[in-house]
């Protein structure tokens, strides 16, 4: 199913796929290359990762976890180059 990705690198979903996965407004994604595929996985609001983050939304540590974690993917993907 193409989808056109427009100037501000945006795409859009087709109904179809939301309404199958049931796909809200404000929804998050991971989205990761793979083998020169982009990934979209949506992200559960209700794990324990997204709860942290609405809880300790201000907090430095978690600033400091997510670059941490950008990191680790960035080495990961220079290290299967």
């Amino acid at each position: 199913m193409p989808v056109r990705l427009s100037s501000k690198g945006q795409l859009v979903i087709p109904s179809e796929v939301r309404k199958s996965l049931g796909l809200k407004p404000g929804d998050r994604f991971d989205v990761r290359l793979e083998n020169d595929e982009i990934i979209l996985t949506p992200v559960n609001q209700s794990s324990a990762l997204a709860r942290l983050y609405g809880k300790y939304r201000q907090s430095e540590l978690l600033n400091a976890l997510q670059t941490e974690h950008q990191e680790e993917l960035t080495s990961q993907n220079s290290d299967s180059i």
